[in-house]
């Protein structure tokens, strides 16, 4: 019989009294997204993906339900030892319990602009650590390198309720069973394959991508004739936990540059609530997580909501864009034969 996400959670963290926090934290946040999960198959109409006149921290037209997943994850949070909450849809960190000792950054719905067009949309959180110094300074505790998470993971919406958890030793994924009341292990020790034929990527910015990034999908699409010698397929969600999902499950690669618009120099994703927990879950799981060049989880945030480029999945794959970024005229496997092929030029 599958181990149950308490059971799990319960061997987890023994008799540490910060993990038996963690474990609770993660216990009230399953229970918020069966909520929010059963909010979403319930239906709603149209009034769920509707745009409110409010926009959130980054910029995006909030959606109905992201509003409502907000709600439902801080009332998560209220009830866990956290001291400060650090949400995509406020502007500023919340403080909670000035007595916790435990930090929460959340994207409550990630992938909202899929809301009414029924594709699996998420919830991607990270656990930090909240000592005395961030009491003096909440926004501090935020400006923590991803390295120091305690517990990171991500819930899918989708056919299937699922949870890729990672508390620092291995990364699992638990379905929610209903017959069972609650969250069974599906998938333990997830290892990440380290070769792949399989990118996500958002295509239709390639005209804003630097060189170096479009060198890299050019040779993918070259196929077996190009300087890759084998071929690749393209798969684009647009909901980072189901393209991050799925490469946890059968490798592959994801990339989102910075690119040439206005306000993408530094990449779109945010790396304190959606960048740090899905690295933490892949580098878990034998993967690799980075800007293009440096590790995820070394960079020091510049506040709550700092963005990031981010590229992650199997090893070698996320290793060789690093090689195109960093000194692409070192590629002994490029040659002029190749130079001129592009994603729309033959």
């Amino acid at each position: 019989m599958p181990s149950s996400l308490d059971a799990y959670l319960q061997s987890a963290a023994g008799a540490d009294p910060t993990r038996k926090k963690v474990a609770e934290t993660v216990r009230h946040l399953a229970d918020a997204a069966v909520k929010l999960r059963n909010t979403i198959i319930n239906g709603g109409g149209d009034a769920l993906g509707a745009s409110r006149e409010a926009t959130n921290a980054g910029g995006d037209v909030q959606k109905e339900l992201d509003v409502v997943a907000d709600r439902l994850f801080m009332d998560a949070a209220k009830a866990s030892a956290i001291a400060f909450y650090g949400s995509e849809e406020q502007d500023e960190p919340v403080t909670l319990d000035p007595a916790g000792t435990l930090a929460l950054a959340i994207d409550p719905l990630d992938g909202s602009s899929n809301i009414d067009t029924n594709v699996s949309v998420g919830t991607i959180f990270s656990i930090l650590p909240a000592t005395d110094e961030h009491r003096a300074d909440p926004g501090s505790v935020f400006q923590q390198p991803g390295s120091r998470q305690l517990g990171a993971g991500f819930f899918i919406y989708g056919p299937q309720l699922l949870l890729v958890l990672s508390l620092g030793n291995g990364t699992s994924v638990f379905i929610f069973s209903p017959g069972s009341s609650g969250f069974v292990e599906l998938k333990g020790a997830v290892e990440i394959p380290d070769r792949t034929s399989e990118f996500a990527i958002n295509a239709s910015n390639y005209r804003h991508w630097d060189p170096q990034i479009r060198n890299y999908i050019d040779d993918c699409l070259a196929g077996a004739e190009g300087p890759r010698e084998r071929e690749f397929n393209m798969r684009w969600i647009a909901s980072m936990v189901a393209d991050g999902y799925r490469i946890l499950v059968r490798g592959g690669i994801f990339l989102y540059p910075g690119d040439a618009r206005k306000g993408y120099a530094k990449g779109r994703l945010r790396l304190v609530y959606e960048a740090n927990p899905v690295a933490f879950c892949v580098e878990n799981a034998g993967g690799v997580a980075t800007d293009g060049i440096n590790r995820i989880l070394d960079i020091v945030p510049e506040g709550l909501h700092a963005r990031t480029p981010l590229v992650f999945g199997s090893r070698r794959e996320v290793e060789r864009v690093g090689r195109y970024i960093a000194d692409p005229a070192a590629l002994s496997e490029r040659s002029p034969l190749f130079g001129k092929r592009s994603l729309f030029r033959a």
